[in-house]
């Protein structure tokens, strides 16, 4: 529902945070509010980026669309209890809109959303389809639509023997209850029957459960590990990277926040991107008209490896021989160093 707010702020593009509300702004002249509410999975750096892009891209359309976007952002800390509570209260408060940032928040979004159709669209939600929150990529056939990392898991398999041939026995690291790990953890195990590698599962529901897993892998000989991206990886990243590169085994993941938080190389789609073009289809949806049920799924070239050059040095490895090796199997090769968020090394 649209409201009208008057006489907001002389300043075109004003910022007004209160709490976690951020209203982004307008002329002084009367103009349209949308209200959205923004639901955050967990605390981690690819999902953050998200948030931020979101946030700045509607920034950038309330002005040039003469609207407020007034958003209201919550971090459920991966605890679903606090993210259905969070759900009811922008429920409660008579949002235009709902963003769910990750698979989980995604679908009880949807489950929210079924009697009273208040829009929803989704980011970074790696399979939508077997998930079952929309038909089809091209026509999502319901209230909710989005943008989708969906992670091309043969090309991850390709830059693991690119760099290592000879490689025998590698890990997959995820946590089983991860519904953005099931599909590429599969394709993963097909890729490796094919080829005849050895391989074995790694799981953990928590950081200290994911160390106890790094652990055994240690002690049982992996050559590499394949992670896809699996938040509760990506929250215990920075516990794990170091033992990993000082036993001399990759890491290969889902997305570049795990390379910014030390794994060796994170394959996947520009997450920055993925926020801008998610606010776009908020846009397009409440200040266009767009049906969410018509409106297709966004999905992402995955050609982009990035390459943690501290972590490369540390297993041993040299990067310009490692840019050589994944050159025939990427469309693009950057590197990054360690660091807790994007901010810090920008």
């Amino acid at each position: 529902m649209k409201k009208t707010f008057l006489k907001i702020c002389a300043i075109a593009a004003a910022v007004i945070m209160t709490g976690t509300v951020f209203v982004y702004g307008a002329p002084e002249e009367e103009t349209t509010v949308f209200k959205v509410g923004i639901c955050n999975y967990v605390d981690d750096a690819s999902l953050n980026q998200i948030v931020d892009n979101i946030q700045s891209r509607l920034e950038e359309l309330g002005t040039e669309n003469k609207v407020t976007f007034e958003i209201s952002y919550q971090n459920s800390q991966a605890d679903s209890s606090i993210m259905n509570q969070i759900i009811a209260d922008f429920i409660a408060d008579n949002v235009d809109l709902m963003v769910g940032v990750a698979t989980p928040v995604a679908m009880a979004m949807q489950a929210a959303t079924e009697d009273n159709q208040i829009p929803v669209v989704f980011a970074a939600v790696s399979d939508p389809i077997s998930t079952e929150l929309v038909d089809s990529l091209e026509a999502p056939g319901a209230n909710i639509t989005g943008s989708s990392d969906y992670l091309d898991t043969t090309a991850v398999m390709n830059l693991i023997f690119a760099a290592d041939p000879e490689a025998q026995k590698i890990g997959l690291l995820y946590d089983i209850g991860q519904d953005a790990s099931t599909t590429p953890i599969a394709a993963a195990k097909e890729y490796l029957d094919e080829k005849g590698i050895e391989y074995k599962d790694y799981t953990g529901t928590t950081v200290a459960e994911v160390e106890l897993a790094v652990q055994s892998l240690i002690a049982d000989g992996m050559d590499a590990v394949f992670t896809p991206t699996d938040n509760t990886i990506m929250t215990a990243e920075l516990s794990i990277y170091e033992e990993l590169a000082e036993a001399g085994i990759p890491h290969y993941t889902g997305a570049d926040s795990f390379a910014l938080n030390g794994a060796f190389v994170g394959y996947g789609v520009d997450y920055a991107e993925l926020g801008a073009r998610t606010a776009d289809m908020v846009k397009e949806i409440l200040v266009d008209g767009k049906d969410p049920s018509e409106t297709p799924v966004l999905t992402f070239d995955n050609g982009t490896a990035t390459v943690n050059t501290e972590t490369c040095e540390l297993i041993g490895f040299d990067f310009a021989q490692i840019e050589k090796a994944f050159e025939p199997y990427c469309l693009r090769i950057q590197s990054i160093v360690t660091a807790e968020s994007f901010d810090e090394i920008q």
